[in-house]
């Protein structure tokens, strides 16, 4: 039997690199895509240290002719059998004061990426008897949200791609599924901004490793919706039940205010 890969996206550090560890425990190889000079080589390492294949591709994926580039190699090199687009970017600022770089390299990724990639490596995937796609979304997917506008609409996007793609492929052995994580203890400044916004904000938090564990295991009983714990259920209802004309001036004045404390 023909050995088949996983593929990661935003593999250097954070979710990506968990993702990477959590499937090398379960005997699964990679291959690690990032920006260039992200540190994928360490990620690749530790990889290996755990006795399975790391292959690495560093690109800007916000660039079409990039994603047409990787696809390529992947389909005349390796086996798939997993993608996970874990990449993205947001932020949090007003609108009016962002640049039309920032504002574009959102869409480019979260967007444009995501759909490009695994429509590209799609006819890798319908070779194997089995295969999946994780997409990472987010819980700002929900709903609208000031002052950090395109990044909510930028993954509501990617939660609609993925339930279609779900839908659409029913009946193949391409299984699509979507995680939507909240805010992750990412590192020491994550954390203590999180601190500041207080009880609510860091209630039920995860770490990337968790979330990671949660969503690999999630995905290989084809759970299409992946619910992290509790407050990640807890937010889905909260947010899909709540009126818009009452969560969105909430969950403003909320984002307003981190940006006064700054």
């Amino acid at each position: 039997m023909s050995k088949t890969y996983a593929l990661i996206t935003g593999a250097s550090q954070g979710l990506g690199k968990a993702f990477a560890l959590e499937l090398a425990r379960r005997q699964i190889s990679t291959i690690l895509v990032s920006l260039p000079g992200e540190g994928l080589d360490f990620v690749a390492s530790q990889v290996e240290a755990l006795g399975q294949e790391a292959h690495c591709y560093e690109t800007d994926l916000t660039q079409k002719e990039n994603i047409i580039a990787l696809a390529a190699w992947v389909n005349e090199k390796f086996l798939l059998s997993i993608i996970i687009n874990n990449a993205g970017c947001g932020g949090t600022q007003r609108f009016q004061d962002v640049s039309i770089d920032y504002l574009d390299r959102i869409i480019q990724l979260n967007v444009k990426a995501t759909a490009l990639l695994t429509h590209q490596l799609l006819p890798n995937l319908m070779k194997r008897d089995k295969a999946y796609v994780l997409n990472v979304g987010s819980v700002a997917a929900y709903s609208p949200i000031g002052y950090k506008t395109v990044y909510p609409a930028s993954k509501a996007f990617v939660y609609s791609l993925t339930r279609g793609l779900y839908q659409e492929f029913a009946d193949s052995n391409v299984f699509f599924s979507l995680v939507n994580p909240g805010p992750m203890m990412t590192n020491a400044d994550s954390s203590a901004r999180l601190q500041q916004q207080g009880f609510f904000a860091t209630m039920g938090l995860l770490s990337p490793e968790e979330v990671a564990g949660i969503s690999i295991r999630q995905l290989f009983k084809r759970d299409s919706l992946i619910m992290l714990n509790w407050v990640n259920r807890l937010t889905w209802m909260v947010m899909k039940f709540l009126p818009v004309y009452i969560r969105l001036p909430l969950l403003t004045n909320a984002i307003r205010k981190e940006i006064n404390r700054a």
